[in-house]
């Protein structure tokens, strides 16, 4: 079935603007968001993205001597030099990192009963741990979710593979000695079965799609945002892709959580986006709670989610509305009232003002400004 063409109301300048994409995804016509997300919406986070200029990943990867920026994640140059991807691996690896507003943008989509997919190209897994459901997201370039050996496959646990970092040892398989590494796609691997097993049926379903974060330069995944036929809304730093040609365009030149956060504003979300951004704040702790109480990253999150809670009850913050770079890897992948919007702005600050003391694990508080 064809789906029916979407208008949507012009802003002040004559064209589609933020606001015309929040009136429409506030309308009940919007039921399926599908979501592409590269590396720049994970900068906030203090992780780098990579092909920015003097800042990006690969123009920092000058201390280990690699013949060219790439190869870190090539899969023939890791057979040769392995260490190269550990050290940066230990660099990103997960846990050590707080979600974005951004990512906390997609849990209210999902919370709203709104999200269809996202799908992303970051190997953080920072949509993961800002609680959008598994099923809800495509990791398009892998992650550190799994790790197997490249050889033959086998498995190797998370804890196991972590170990052998915290002691500088390359991990290697325990039945064939080969190596071993997270199942993030590298140059010259194949994206995973579900990218392509999902995309389809998305493209056709979705009726807003956002764009963030992304340099739109790795195929497949570059081609995604045009093989739709609804609106369209871009927030990154540049205008990419073809996105801007179609009259229900709208792109948003900014940092990624500056521009959620307007889409969120004008949406009336804002302390709804505050509140699930808020239950993040201890997230950076999950290393540490996990060696110490062997708890598993959702068991850490439902205590980081029931002590947010308990300071929502606390202080008096909002209760949440519940409904129902780029880049890694090549084209062989180839309204609330005023009142309760200072009681949600308030907790806001406070909130990025905690700091995580590694050594007793106790949270202490100190003022800082909102971002």
């Amino acid at each position: 079935m064809q789906r029916a063409k979407v208008k949507l109301v012009n802003g002040p300048n004559g064209k589609p603007d933020v606001s015309s994409i929040a009136k429409y995804l506030t309308s009940g016509i919007v039921k399926n968001v599908v979501v592409m997300v590269g590396a720049g919406i994970s900068t906030a986070a203090g992780i780098p993205d990579f092909r920015s200029p003097k800042t990006g990943l690969y123009h920092n990867l000058s201390r280990l001597n690699l013949p060219y920026a790439e190869a870190v994640f090539d899969i023939d140059y890791f057979r040769k030099r392995p260490e190269a991807f550990y050290t940066l691996a230990d660099e990103l690896y997960p846990g050590k990192f707080r979600p974005t507003l951004f990512h906390s943008f997609l849990k209210l989509l999902e919370d709203k009963g709104t999200l269809r997919r996202v799908y992303t190209q970051n190997i953080d897994t920072l949509e993961r741990i800002a609680g959008v459901s598994s099923e809800k997201i495509v990791e398009a370039h892998g992650s550190f979710a799994e790790n197997h050996c490249i050889d033959c496959s086998e498995e190797m646990s998370k804890a196991d593979l972590e170990s052998k970092m915290r002691k500088n040892e390359i991990p290697r398989c325990k039945r064939c000695n080969g190596l071993v590494k997270p199942d993030i796609v590298f140059f010259g691997e194949n994206l995973p079965a579900r990218f392509f097993k999902l995309m389809s049926g998305d493209l056709q379903a979705a009726d807003l799609v956002i764009v963030a974060g992304t340099s739109l330069q790795v195929h497949p995944f570059a081609s995604l945002p045009s093989q739709v036929s609804c609106p369209r809304i871009l927030f990154n730093l540049e205008a990419v892709g073809d996105i801007g040609r179609r009259k229900t365009d709208v792109i948003c030149l900014s940092p990624c959580d500056e521009g959620i956060r307007d889409l969120a504003e004008k949406c009336g979300w804002l302390p709804q986006l505050n509140k699930l951004w808020s239950k993040t704040a201890t997230v950076k702790t999950i290393e540490e709670e996990e060696a110490l109480g062997e708890m598993s990253q959702k068991e850490v999150l439902a205590a980081i989610n029931k002590g947010a809670d308990a300071e929502e009850r606390t202080h008096g913050a909002v209760t949440s509305e519940v409904g129902s770079d780029a880049d890694i890897g090549n084209d062989t992948f180839t309204t609330a009232n005023e009142d309760s919007v200072d009681e949600v702005d308030d907790l806001y600050k406070r909130v990025e003002g905690l700091e995580i003391d590694s050594k007793n694990m106790e949270e202490t508080s100190k003022a800082t400004s909102s971002t």
